[in-house]
This record gives C-alpha cells, structure tokens and sequence, in this order.
C-alpha cells in the first residue's frame, strides 16, 4: 500500500484516495518523510464516523509534489513532537480542538483557548484549564526572575502575551501565548460555499490579503475544475509581490526605529504607503481586497495603467533604496543586528521554519520554486545570501534581496503586453468526498489552505496555516542567551501575525 497521495499544488483529489494508515505506520511514514528533507505544510483532524481523521499534508521540494497521508485515532495516540519537533503546535491544536490526547507531548498547553472544547481537550487528568490561563515554565533561584509583557499592548498591535525568564539581563526562556483574538475563521469557512467565502479567506490576515485569497481562490478552482487564465495569474503575481514589498520596507523601517536610525524609519514609513497605493491602484483597496476571485481578478490592468505604475516605482525605487543603504551602511546599525537573535540551520529545520526566517537561516525554502501553483508562469529570481546565519542582519538583509528581486520582477511584468482575459468562469461547483490543497509563498512565507468537502457544496473543514504558525517558536528560540533589550529587535526581525495565527 501507498503511504502518501501525491497531490500538485492548486489540484484536488478523491478524499477516498488518501491513505489511511495504521498509528505505527503513520507516524513511521511522516517523522522518517520529514527526516529525509520534507516538511509539514499543515495537519489537522475532522470528525469521520465516531472517530477522528488526522490528515497531514508534507511538502516534498525535490519531488514538487504534496504528500497526504491519514491515519484514523479515537481518542489518543502517540505523539510525533518528542521526533519531530515541528509537528509540536499542530498536536496541540488538535488536542484542543477535539480532546484528542497525544500521549508523550513533552508541552502539551492550548493553542487558542478553544471555549467549546474547554471541558474535552486533555490539559489535566480531569478538568482543562481556565480559558485564558496557562501554567507558564518558571526558573528557581534568587537571582531568577520573570518579565511578562502583554497580552495588551501600547499602541494599535494585536493581543500576545510574552513570558520571558531571565538571569540579570539575560534571557534564559520565552514562552509565547497567543490566542487572545480566536475569531473562528476556520469554522465560518464550513458548510455551504458562498461568495463570501473568499472573502472570510482573504481577512485570515489582513497584511496578507492577496496571498490568502490567491490561496482561496485555487481551492475554489480545484474543486470547481478550472484555472485561472494567464492574464490572471500574471496581475495575482504582480499584486503579491506588491504586497511583499510593502511589507518588508514596512518592517525594515521600524527594525531602524527600534536601533533608534530615524532616517530609514522616517523614510520607510512614507514609502510604505507608496506601495499601498500602487496596489490601491490595481484595485481600489490598498491591502489588495476584493482584486482576487474565484477564476481570476476582478479588475485588469490596461497600458496606461502599467505605464503609470512603472513610472511610480522608477521614481519611489531610488528613494527606498537610498534609505536602505544608510541603514546597511551605519556601523552603529550594523552592531545591534549582527549576532544578535540567532536561529541556528539545524534548529529552524528540526523547527520547520518557513519563508523569510527560514532562508536566513540557511534553509533554502521558497514555493515560488519548491511547488509553483502553475509550471511555467515568470518568476522571481531566487535569492541567495553567502552568510545566512540566521541572525537579525540576515533577516534584515533576506528582506532586502527579496525587496530587490520583487522590483526586477513586477517591472518585467508591467513591460509586458495586458491583452488576455481576467477571468474564467467559475460555476461554484464544489463536488463532495474531495480533498483541495493550495500552497502560496505570502511575504512572510509558505501560506497552506486545505479543504475537505462534505456533501455536495459544502466544506467539512477548512484549514489554514499561516507562516507565523510555522515561526513563533522560531523567535522564542532567537531570544535564548540573548539580553531582553534585543527583544524588539529579534520580534521585528521576524514580525509574525497575532491574527494569522488566531484563527
């Protein structure tokens, strides 16, 4: 028997050709498959005839493939974590979600403080903890102390707590509790598929609305039997690199107001909004909403258009790249971020690191490459750093070449001739027993939606696993040995979503 169903990405399959494997065979088959160079996009379970359905979804770079396997539980299983690090906040969810124990978990805490499952999910012998509490990890002796920040913030960000314990200045633990904002994306995406599902989708995280309704959109595609035109694709690609670079000088501008160069701060901060507007411009919403639909875009782009457009970031270009170059060039900037927040190769690999912080790290991970939603279609140049030592500089300079590339990449495109259609027909259809899988490289790194459908136009579950699911642990771990005041610029090196996350 076949232990995975090789599935491309943006296509869908008979969810009764999936593997369902025995406990052993299941986690023989993902731990030794992770082991020897996959990774995991995501894994979930669902209710399936008075049981559960672990599905887990691994990402095969040199097959370009997705690899779906399952195995079937009642109510315990032998956990994955203590071989399989990454697998550690995916067990927990489904602990929470469904009461399901993975026995062995060395850390078994909630995710999102699931209220409805509270009195099922197996945090204590007999009873869960309080919604909203958490038994932190604590140090003993006189000189330990503890630093709590949040769930509040000053300012306009998200809800998150951050527990550190210390030695002086010295971090010797951070322990991070998100949670706070659990709005139920995921189960508004059950049951019947409507109009506004994509638009439940493209709201997951609002700094990435392009990439999670590009996600979306192919699963609706897969499951209705289409693709989106070329002209599409080619605007949806324009927009996401758009949406990266925004995000990034974003970032990069407050990593230099946290070192105090006002300057780059300054700057980056008004040219941000450049960017916002030019995809305002694509569409009529800065952050992209309402540009991708099922089959394609809602609006095209004409040549004057992509002239005005081209004309805007020739002149916007020079400027961001001047602010950039004073911070790189600063000695005093230069100090804070070299070894500072390091993520060791090794580590960001056993902890499944994604995206941006993954390739600072030295992991070459990019699904642009790895698994293109369609073979053929332009792409961006793959960067390469000859020191990613996964410290805050090489973050900070990750983002650079990515902002370098994104630029060389849309000014391509727009040079191009818009002359095809935006949109094919969609009919909604969305057949039953199906399983979807849509991988995006969003600017903060892989974006997975999976479906699986129930009866005829309905969804039985809706997963999506933000990068920031993936990179969390990833800065907890940058903190260690660091000192506390290197906190704001470890978090903004890495700048994960609350609100992906809190789903």
């Amino acid at each position: 028997m076949d232990l995975f169903y090789k599935l491309e990405n943006g296509s869908s399959a008979d969810l009764s050709l999936i593997p369902v494997l025995n406990e052993q065979e299941f986690r023989k088959a993902v731990i030794e498959t992770v082991k020897a160079g996959s990774r995991i996009e995501t894994m979930f379970a669902m209710p399936e005839e008075n049981q559960f359905r672990i599905i887990a979804i691994l990402l095969t770079p040199a097959e370009h493939v997705l690899n779906i396997t399952s195995m079937k539980v009642a109510d315990k299983y032998q956990a994955l974590t203590p071989e399989l690090a990454a697998a550690h906040l995916f067990e927990r969810e489904i602990a929470e979600q469904y009461g399901i124990l993975p026995e062995g978990h060395p850390n078994l805490k909630p995710v999102r403080f699931h209220e409805s499952y509270a009195g099922k999910a197996p945090w204590t012998e007999d009873k869960a903890p309080e919604i909203g509490n958490i038994d932190f990890m604590t140090m003993q002796g006189k000189a330990a102390h503890e630093v709590a920040v949040g769930p509040i913030h000053a300012g306009v960000i998200e809800p998150g707590h951050f527990r550190f314990q210390c030695m002086g200045e010295d971090v010797y633990s951070l322990e991070i509790s998100l949670g706070y904002q659990h709005r139920g994306i995921e189960k508004m995406l059950e049951g019947k598929v409507s109009p506004r599902t994509i638009r439940f989708a493209e709201t997951a995280a609002g700094d990435s609305s392009i990439a999670e309704a590009t996600a979306c959109a192919s699963v609706l595609e897969a499951l209705d039997g289409i693709e989106a035109t070329a002209e599409a694709r080619k605007i949806r690609s324009i927009a996401l690199e758009l949406e990266r670079i925004a995000n990034h000088v974003g970032d990069l501008g407050a990593l230099a107001g946290d070192v105090a160069f006002l300057p780059t701060s300054s700057f980056c901060g008004r040219i941000r909004g450049e960017y916002l507007n030019m995809t305002a411009e694509l569409c009529g919403n800065r952050f992209g909403r309402s540009l991708v639909v099922p089959g394609g875009v809602k609006f095209g782009i004409d040549k004057k258009r992509a002239e005005k457009i081209l004309q805007w970031i020739n002149r916007v270009y020079p400027e961001l790249k001047n602010a950039l170059d004073l911070m790189f060039d600063c000695p005093t900037v230069l100090d804070r971020l070299e070894n500072t927040g390091r993520v060791e190769k090794d580590l960001a690999k056993d902890l499944g690191l994604v995206g941006m912080a993954g390739r600072a790290s030295g992991l070459l991970l990019d699904t642009r490459y790895d698994l293109p939603l369609k073979k053929g279609d332009p792409r961006v140049k793959r960067i390469t750093l000859k020191h990613c030592t996964g410290e805050v500089m090489a973050r900070a300079l990750v983002r650079y070449r990515e902002i370098e590339t994104s630029h060389e990449f849309i000014i391509r495109m727009l040079m191009e001739e818009f002359a095809g259609e935006i949109r094919s027909e969609y009919k909604g259809t969305v057949p039953a027993n199906k399983i979807a899988v849509s991988v995006v490289e969003s600017w903060r790194g892989e974006l997975c939606h999976a479906a699986v459908t129930g009866e005829e136009g309905t969804f039985r579950r809706y997963k999506i696993t933000d990068p920031s699911f993936h990179n969390w642990t990833g800065l907890a771990m940058a903190l260690r040995g660091e000192q506390i005041s290197n906190f704001p610029i470890c978090n903004k090196s890495f700048n994960l979503s609350y609100c992906g996350h809190d789903l």
